[in-house]
């Protein structure tokens, strides 16, 4: 049954966390303070010590600590089931790796309570491996290409406070079986609303894990997960008779995302050469005159001639 008086849930899926999870639980713990929220923590197969430390934070946080169990099957399952039985009005998706600021949630919450938004967006802080650091910026919703900005650049699950009727109400799933399943779904949320609102500070430190899929030294044909994630993103578009208002915009999220992020990852690994003729395959079905992009025009020449070095790779 939906509690109103519970205000948020913040859904955490774990896997093999154990060096991490204490951090970002303590950083949740200490930004709820007294605020009725819970912490669900959706638990995925581990095989390391992580399960002794989720016990020993339900032990000692009965009330506020909730286990689910997800049965390996992966980030996007995880966070499925974590909406689908929490409570509170707002949901965060957390990563186990990474943690809060001690205000973050009393911020978010008082942003969407003067505003009654259904996604706040944060200013998040990357942290790398050597420890240095890197803003993602929040996108002003008073600007005037605020929503073709959402849509070129997207937002992590983790950078947007969201209201949960509003996510129940359009039956966003994330994608499961797959890596990128977050960019399948996040870039298209914007069309399903015109009341979102920002905070322009760091509430959200996403650290590096050398550990997971991407940043791994063995090559993992998730990688290839890119085109369905993809093809999946501009078919909600699509479904949503907004593809052509947006051709711009999704044209140059593929080009970055085929040409640039994900051309990182191909030319790691001699298993990974077929996805450069994956990504030409997919420009040509999609945006076969991607190179008079508007928004590729405006970038520095050095990128324009890694972007095409990465098309012809």
């Amino acid at each position: 049954m939906y509690n109103k008086n519970m205000v948020i849930s913040v859904i955490i899926p774990v896997h093999n966390a154990e060096k991490y999870l204490s951090r970002c639980l303590d950083s949740v713990i200490k930004s709820l303070g007294k605020i009725k929220g819970e912490i669900l923590l959706v638990e995925d197969g581990s095989t390391d010590k992580t399960l002794e430390i989720i016990e020993s934070y339900r032990e000692k946080h009965l009330k506020l600590v909730r286990v689910l169990r997800s049965n390996t099957r992966g980030a996007s399952a995880a966070r499925n089931l974590g909406a689908e039985v929490a409570k509170g009005e707002y949901l965060w998706f957390v990563d186990a790796d990474d943690y809060i600021s001690k205000d973050a949630i009393s911020k978010l919450l008082a942003k969407a309570d003067k505003t009654s938004a259904d996604l706040v967006m944060m200013r998040a802080r990357r942290v790398a491996s050597n420890g240095l650091t890197s803003d993602l910026s929040a996108i002003d919703p008073n600007s005037s290409d605020c929503k073709s900005r959402f849509v070129r650049y997207g937002m992590g699950p983790w950078q947007v406070l969201i209201r949960r009727q509003w996510w129940l109400d359009h039956n966003f799933k994330f994608r499961e079986g797959i890596i990128h399943e977050d960019m399948e779904l996040m870039s298209s949320l914007i069309l399903y609303t015109d009341n979102f609102a920002s905070i322009n500070e760091p509430l959200y430190y996403y650290c590096e894990n050398p550990e997971s899929v991407l940043h791994k030294k063995d090559f993992n044909p998730h990688i290839f997960d890119i085109f369905p994630a993809l093809e999946g993103l501009y078919q909600r578009f699509v479904n949503a008779k907004a593809d052509k208002e947006y051709h711009d915009e999704l044209e140059w999220f593929f080009i970055w995302n085929l040409l640039i992020d994900s051309a990182k990852d191909f030319g790691k690994f001699s298993e990974g050469k077929p996805g450069f003729e994956r990504s030409r395959e997919m420009l040509r079905r999609y945006f076969p005159n991607w190179r008079r992009n508007r928004f590729l025009r405006q970038k520095p020449l050095k990128l324009k001639i890694r972007v095409r070095l990465n098309y012809y790779k």
